[in-house]
């Protein structure tokens, strides 16, 4: 692998990809019209001038539009992987060569993806961009004096929140952070929408299977598993659901799937798709029962859902047998393929979600960091969720940018909505 290192610029696999990753931002943007209108007010207001904008992000082309938007806005901006394998390296290629500071390539060992976490954490930012919550791990844990000049952080999943909801309950949150994931116009359309489309495109462009007539089980009926179910279901599969929720295993009887736990679901599935964002939901005694064939993917942030390290331990031999394909052989002769190494499978196997679905989602990242520089002052250190203003003019923008209009309260029915008689 080539490398490319220019001081404490960047460093990408390989600087001539540039030119085709350009193109790949373009066909995004075209498709991101939400972020494009943002962009347009943030050259004109300026909102980010004199910010630096640290950002763990999916190192794709539809994060370089949001790159392109903060930078627009006057951010400098320092770019890592969320990810080590989720890099798309043209794109990597061609932010560099636009001087965003970007640490990130396709195949990074971790030992490398936490020292690029550790080099953008150096530049001292002001706000703080996070997926899955590790950098913000990292500047509580090992970085303290760097968080303490942060002026405001995001995060743009369910696992992040999580964390950094137990880190405010701890009181050890040294910054103020708005919980992007769960914005109305993020949740419910990139988690659900956004991830049920990616990982099932994960999925096929590993395999290349018929999912029609397969029985795909589901782990997890959160906004993602509703998604992947919902798609998988549309493509003719007979989709089982596994929960540990009373109400979302009753939601999704209601939504008229089969649900089961997965000590059963095991021995009858052909493909398994991991959604909870939780540890070993997939482990050895499953595996043990589990049909000769049966395919293993995962769409939770971190490879901790299937138990790569069970199947490690188990397996008698193991082998590639496509590029995103690794066979297992069990000591009862069944053959187990799981897909991406336990990573993310849309990211891994595929391009990740839909430019249209991360273009609301890219704007309240935006938003989010225009609205902690405004408010940096007023803000308390603890997890916010996004102003309610914020969601309201994304999905206005985005049905302008879809040609819908839509009805509006008259004053009697405003009146009428507010009194009690």
């Amino acid at each position: 692998m080539k490398l490319v290192r220019t001081g404490l610029s960047y460093r990408v696999k390989d600087l001539s990809l540039a030119e085709r990753g350009k193109m790949q931002i373009a066909w995004a943007s075209k498709h991101m019209p939400v972020l494009n209108l943002i962009s347009k007010e943030f050259s004109e207001e300026r909102p980010l001038k004199g910010v630096r904008v640290a950002a763990v992000l999916h190192v794709t082309k539809e994060t370089a539009v949001l790159v392109k938007t903060l930078v627009s806005g006057g951010a400098e901006v320092w770019l890592a992987a969320s990810n080590p394998m989720s890099t798309q390296d043209d794109v990597a290629a061609a932010l560099a060569a636009e001087d965003v500071h970007v640490y990130a390539w396709r195949g990074e060992t971790l030992e490398e993806y936490f020292d690029a976490i550790k080099t953008i954490a150096r530049s001292e930012p002001h706000i703080v961009i996070d997926d899955g919550g590790d950098f913000h791990a990292y500047l509580h844990s090992s970085a303290l004096e760097i968080a303490e000049k942060v002026y405001g952080g995001t995060e743009e999943t369910t696992t992040g929140i999580t964390r950094l909801r137990a880190m405010e309950r701890q009181g050890v949150l040294r910054y103020p952070v708005i919980a992007v994931n769960n914005a109305l116009t993020k949740f419910m359309f990139d988690n659900r929408y956004g991830t049920g489309q990616s990982t099932l495109d994960g999925v096929l462009r590993a395999t290349n299977i018929l999912l029609s007539g397969k029985i795909v089980v589901v782990a997890g009926y959160g906004w993602v598993g509703r998604g992947i179910a919902l798609r998988a279901r549309g493509m003719g599969a007979r989709v089982i659901v596994t929960e540990v929720n009373p109400i979302r295993a009753l939601e999704a009887v209601m939504d008229g799937f089969e649900v089961m736990k997965m000590d059963r679901a095991c021995e009858i599935g052909d493909i398994f798709i991991t959604a909870t964002g939780n540890i070993n939901v997939i482990t050895r005694r499953h595996f043990e029962k589990m049909k000769d064939g049966a395919i293993l993917a995962n769409a939770g942030h971190f490879d901790v859902e299937v138990s790569v390290r069970d199947l490690e331990e188990m397996a008698v031999s193991k082998k590639d047998v496509r590029e995103c394909i690794t066979e297992y052989m069990l000591p009862n002769g069944k053959k187990l393929y799981l897909l991406g190494k336990g990573r993310l499978v849309n990211l891994v196997c595929a391009e990740g979600h839909p430019s249209e679905v991360m273009d609301m989602s890219f704007a309240n990242q935006a938003l989010a960091a225009k609205y902690i520089v405004r408010n940096r002052n007023m803000l308390q250190k603890k997890v916010y969720e996004v102003p309610r203003e914020v969601d309201m003019h994304i999905a206005e923008l985005k049905l302008k940018s879809m040609g819908i209009e839509i009805d509006s309260l008259t004053e009697e029915q405003r009146k009428y909505l507010e009194s009690w008689i």
